[in-house]
């Protein structure tokens, strides 16, 4: 089978990346996969409100400290973990990190914002692309009554897939950050190139979230980040809202 040699990020060792799994990584990351991440900006809308972020540096500067310090270097971890439990074939452990994945969040809104974007990647994975690990996390999930985490979910999916976690974390970590760039742009607002311009300059910041994230475990979950909890908190009474978080 015709493959792509893709030099690994983290460790340093050669991987591999079959053309398909490839298509699949970029459709399920992609802004067209119907999960709703476009319905939410993680706190942002309340900062531009306040005028914390208003322009393409301090929405940068926002994001970097979100990535480097706040939920999304926990979501990196989440990720990671699943990836690794769902490659190891470790069902305990991915219960064990999907419940931490879902007790893990500062406020209402981030909770929503992981588990109905994970509930609508299960739903679609079920029907075009089944895997069935996921499909026995998602019935333990369901008697237990534990939430799914968006991380969480497209870690297992995408090992199961076979994409090495040095290309699957930092897409997904991408996806991540594209996503609420994207708000950004609505919000502040900023032209496409301001946008895209945003997206460049968080390139090595995502790069370095991933490598962080590879060398750590449930451990060093945390977040410093307060001022991205407190808008998420602000944000559940704003009284005029575009977004859900």
């Amino acid at each position: 089978m015709v493959t792509i040699t893709i030099t690994a990020m983290m460790n340093h060792k050669q991987c591999r990346l079959s053309p398909l799994a490839l298509l699949r990584l970029q459709s399920w990351l992609s802004p067209a996969f119907p999960a709703g991440f476009y319905s939410y900006s993680h706190g942002l809308e309340w900062a531009v409100e306040t005028r914390d972020v208003c322009d393409r540096q301090s929405l940068v500067d926002w994001l970097e400290s979100d990535l480097r310090h706040g939920s999304g270097r926990n979501e990196a971890i989440f990720f990671k973990e699943a990836w690794l439990y769902a490659t190891k074939n470790d069902q305990e452990g991915l219960v064990e990190i999907s419940e931490l994945a879902a007790a893990l969040r500062g406020t209402s809104e981030f909770a929503l914002e992981s588990s109905q974007p994970a509930a609508a990647c299960l739903a679609i994975f079920k029907k075009v692309w089944p895997d069935r690990t996921l499909d026995l996390l998602a019935e333990i999930l369901r008697e237990r009554q534990i939430s799914p985490a968006v991380a969480v979910v497209l870690g297992v999916r995408l090992a199961g897939e076979g994409a090495p976690v040095s290309v699957a974390l930092p897409a997904f970590l991408q996806s991540y950050i594209a996503n609420l760039v994207t708000a950004g742009v609505r919000l502040i607002p900023l032209g496409q190139t301001d946008g895209q311009l945003a997206v460049a300059e968080l390139e090595h910041v995502i790069e370095a979230a991933s490598a962080q994230a590879a060398a750590s475990t449930i451990d060093d979950l945390g977040s410093a980040a307060f001022m991205v909890d407190l808008a998420s908190i602000a944000h559940e009474t704003q009284y005029t809202r575009l977004f859900r978080s």
